[in-house]
């Protein structure tokens, strides 16, 4: 049985004695942690997190482009739904610095494959989850949201705002998110990391992150929430401060593993 800081024992699950009981003071120290990473090879994280702005305003620009605007929303949210597969590169420059090797971009970028195959399946898995979560968007945004605004993104929202069928919207949309993103975080907070450190099957990497949650919920709801946050901030200024906040996530995320997932 998994034993607390406090010397509190964890609920009894399948995986027990591999999962760690944590407080949530210890959320804060994870953070602290993702910061103080990034401070020490700030060039290969900050490269490394500059990817995914650069994603992001193209694929804004694509939306306005093809007059698909209303799209912008759902792809945002749907960011949160994969990040754990974006977060891996973050992860290997924090096991490198543990284990006293030299991180760098490249190896960051080639994280995924120190366990190309539990990997791959796994950013295949998020990816269907990410395409679901479109479909269900667009089809509420079809049957809800009011057309009579021009696609602009001010448009936009004053009819999300202003309307009935907006906030209606807006209100199914935050919950079928908010459904969707706890899955997702039940079963990808730990299990990314869990493979490139240990190298297991995507089966039993999903499991123990799913029992890790539900072993320790105060603090892993307090820690979704600050994830999100930090992602949320980023994407505020069309997706520039994601340059930051994203490699402090993917870091915080490796000591958070390490804290909540036995050796």
């Amino acid at each position: 049985m998994a034993v607390a800081r406090d010397g509190a024992s964890a609920p009894n699950f399948a995986r027990s004695d591999r999962i760690n009981h944590v407080e949530l003071d210890q959320v804060q120290e994870w953070f602290v942690a993702g910061c103080r990473d990034l401070a020490a090879v700030p060039v290969a994280s900050l490269s490394y997190g500059l990817i995914f702005p650069l994603i992001g305003l193209a694929l804004l620009k694509i939306l306005g482009d093809s007059g698909n605007l209303y799209l912008l929303l759902p792809l945002s949210a749907g960011f949160m739904l994969v990040s754990p597969a974006l977060t891996v590169g973050f992860q290997a420059i924090s096991r490198d610095l543990e284990r006293g090797e030299k991180p760098s971009f490249f190896r960051a970028l080639a994280a995924w494959r120190v366990d190309a195959g539990a990997i791959r399946y796994a950013a295949l898995l998020l990816l269907g989850v990410f395409l679901v979560w479109i479909q269900l968007s667009a089809s509420l945004y079809a049957l809800l949201f009011p057309h009579q605004e021009a696609l602009s993104l001010g448009g936009l929202y004053r009819t999300t705002v202003s309307t009935v069928g907006g906030n209606e919207f807006l209100i199914l949309f935050g919950l079928l998110g908010a459904a969707m993103a706890a899955l997702v975080f039940a079963g990808g907070a730990f299990a990314l990391p869990l493979m490139i450190d240990k190298k297991v099957g995507l089966g039993e990497a999903i499991s123990t992150s799913v029992e890790a949650v539900m072993a320790n919920p105060r603090p892993m709801a307090l820690w979704a929430a600050m994830l999100a946050g930090l992602v949320f901030a980023g994407m505020a200024l069309f997706y520039v401060g994601l340059v930051v906040t994203l490699p402090i996530a993917g870091h915080a995320a490796w000591h958070a593993y390490r804290a909540t997932i036995r050796e």
